[in-house]
């Protein structure tokens, strides 16, 4: 019998679009003290391995609307063999529960689906969930995430970029806005714009456009949870439950487990505990 104690199990962490495995500090520290481990990934592109536009940390920032993206040629396979890494180093002697966060849903689902005995269970902390439909965007583009914020957040043509890019720093005060009402509506005032200028500006298009085959023998064997976030502006309610219940039926022997977070988009910001404890069983 598997041991489900939380001094038995290892979270791995994967973060969404354009955020990194700091942001998942808070959470760590709450899920040691109840008793856990945690280690988080940088997506190739992310953390403080990204590359930046070259104009980004200069004054009046040039070339920020159309440089070509440094992580252009990112793959889809390129992130889930990170995810891969850390879990094939986790993996001895531990009960490997794997978190993924927004569009970290792809590359988690793929690892997932590669390599199903590395994960004894899988988190989507308001992610994307291939099952029912094989791209992120296939999602962000439904009418159930027509309420969602943030379009007026990507700046050039990301065909052309080869990256859905937004500017963290910013110094327009309506775009400042936009992203905190979008991201960080419920985060403390005081700590939002710690938490904005610690995100990368680039996104690679594959993580949002490239399709990710899920199956049921597969991923669809790994026991699975769906934390909802019920303020969520980025990723609404409506589309959140579009993705589990097509999941769902597409793997209908294995259905998600449900939980509700009260709060915005990124909970790890917000209220850290409580994500913590929504995470054990």
């Amino acid at each position: 019998m598997t041991d489900l104690s939380p001094s038995h199990t290892v979270f791995v962490f994967v973060h969404g679009a354009w955020h990194s495995s700091g942001q998942w500090a808070a959470t760590q520290r709450a899920l040691a003290g109840l008793g856990a481990a945690g280690v988080a990934v940088d997506l190739p592109g992310h953390g403080f391995d990204a590359l930046l536009p070259s104009g980004y940390l200069l004054p009046g920032q040039p070339g920020l609307l159309t440089e070509k993206s440094p992580l252009a040629t990112v793959t889809m396979d390129d992130c889930a063999e990170s995810v891969l890494d850390t879990l094939r180093q986790v993996r001895p002697h531990r009960r490997v529960v794997l978190v993924a966060h927004s569009a970290g849903g792809g590359p988690a689902s793929l690892a997932a689906e590669r390599a199903p005995e590395l994960v004894d269970a899988l988190v989507y902390l308001s992610a994307f969930v291939p099952a029912g439909r094989p791209r992120f965007s296939d999602y962000i583009s439904s009418p159930e995430n027509a309420t969602a914020r943030g379009q007026r957040l990507h700046l050039g043509d990301p065909e052309e970029l080869g990256a859905i890019r937004i500017n963290p720093l910013s110094r327009d005060p309506a775009y400042v806005e936009d992203l905190r009402q979008t991201h960080y509506h419920d985060t403390p005032p005081d700590r939002f714009d710690r938490w904005r200028s610690a995100l990368s500006t680039d996104l690679p298009l594959a993580i949002p456009t490239t399709p990710v085959t899920v199956t049921s023998a597969r991923w669809g064997r790994i026991p699975r949870t769906f934390l909802r976030c019920a303020d969520d502006r980025a990723l609404p309610p409506a589309v959140q439950d579009l993705m589990i219940a097509e999941a769902d039926r597409a793997v209908p022997g294995n259905p998600f487990t449900v939980r509700t977070l009260p709060g915005s988009h990124t909970p790890f910001a917000a209220r850290p505990r409580e994500l913590a404890a929504a995470l054990l069983p």
